[in-house]
C-alpha cells in the first residue's frame, strides 16, 4: 500500500503548487470571459489527469466568504444550472476544482415533479456526517454525461450533512427525498467522477421512459446492498481532503 499523501502533496503532484493553489485558473473564482461550458466525463483514465471532474477540489477559505468574487461565482453557476435545465451543478462540472455545489428542483420541473420540489441551496466545503441504514434506487442522468445512458445506483434514503453557505454560515441539516438524491449526486462529483463510474445497469432514455410508464422498472424504491452505492467509496464523516488522501493511499 502506498503512503498516504496530504492534499498539498496531491496538488504538488498535479503541478499546481509553484503557482499557488488559489492563483491557478481552475482553483480561482475567475469566470472565463467567453463563459462556461459543462465539462463532460472521460472514459480514458489516461486523459483524466486534465479533466476537472477527476481532480481534487480545494476548500473555500474563511476570508473568501461573503466576498463579491464568491457571490459572483455562485450566481454564474446558478445561471449555468438554469441554462442547462439542471437540478444540481458542481463547480468542477464547469472546470473549477472548488468545493462548491448547488441544487434546486422547481415545482414545475417536468422530469422530477412527482418527487416534489427542492428549494435552492448552496453547499460549500460539504461533508456527510450520518446516513440512513435504508437505501433507495434511482436512475441517474447528468449534465456531464450528455448522450450517455441512465445508470441505476443506490443512494441513502436520508443523510445528515455539514457545510457552509456563501455568507459563511454553518449548515447542519438532514436531507431526504429528492434533495438527498441530488446532494449525493453532486457530492459524487466532489469525490471524483460521475454515476457512470459506479453504475453497472444502464438504460437509454427511451428504454427508461417506456419501462417507467409500464411500471416495469423500479424507480425510487427501497433497495439492498446488491445495487452499487453512488458514493460507496466515501467514508461517512470524512472531509473531502481526507477522502482524497485515502484514495491516494489505495
Amino acid at each position: 500500500m502506498k503512503k498516504a499523501l496530504s492534499l498539498t502533496s496531491i496538488f504538488v503532484a498535479l503541478g499546481c503548487a509553484h503557482k499557488g493553489i488559489h492563483q491557478m485558473p481552475r482553483h480561482s473564482f475567475e469566470i472565463p470571459s467567453p463563459g462556461w461550458s459543462v465539462i463532460q466525463h472521460e472514459r480514458d483514465h489516461q486523459k483524466r489527469i486534465d479533466n476537472s471532474l477527476y481532480l481534487p477540489n480545494r476548500r473555500v477559505q474563511a476570508h473568501e466568504f461573503s466576498g463579491k468574487a464568491l457571490a459572483d461565482f455562485v450566481s454564474a453557476m446558478y445561471a449555468m444550472m438554469q441554462k442547462t435545465s439542471g437540478i444540481g451543478i458542481a463547480a468542477n462540472q464547469v472546470g473549477k476544482n472548488i468545493q462548491i455545489f448547488m441544487l434546486e428542483a422547481k415545482p414545475n420541473n417536468p422530469r422530477y415533479q412527482v418527487l416534489g420540489p427542492v428549494p435552492f441551496a448552496v453547499f460549500i466545503n460539504p461533508r456527510i456526517v450520518k446516513v440512513s441504514p435504508e437505501r433507495k434506487n434511482f436512475w441517474h442522468a447528468c449534465l456531464s454525461a450528455v448522450g450517455e445512458k441512465r445508470g441505476n445506483v443506490a443512494t441513502y434514503e436520508w443523510i445528515e450533512i455539514e457545510a457552509t453557505d456563501p455568507q459563511g454560515n454553518q449548515i447542519h441539516t438532514r436531507l431526504d427525498g429528492l434533495a438527498a438524491v441530488i446532494f449525493q449526486h453532486e457530492f459524487r462529483h466532489m469525490l471524483g467522477g460521475t454515476y457512470l463510474d459506479r453504475a453497472t445497469t444502464f438504460l437509454t432514455k427511451e428504454e427508461f421512459d417506456r419501462g417507467l410508464e409500464r411500471s416495469e422498472i423500479p424507480f425510487f424504491e427501497p433497495t439492498d446492498d446488491q445495487l452499487p452505492l453512488l458514493i460507496g467509496d466515501y467514508h461517512i464523516g470524512d472531509s473531502l481532503e481526507e477522502h482524497y488522501t485515502r484514495q491516494q493511499s489505495l
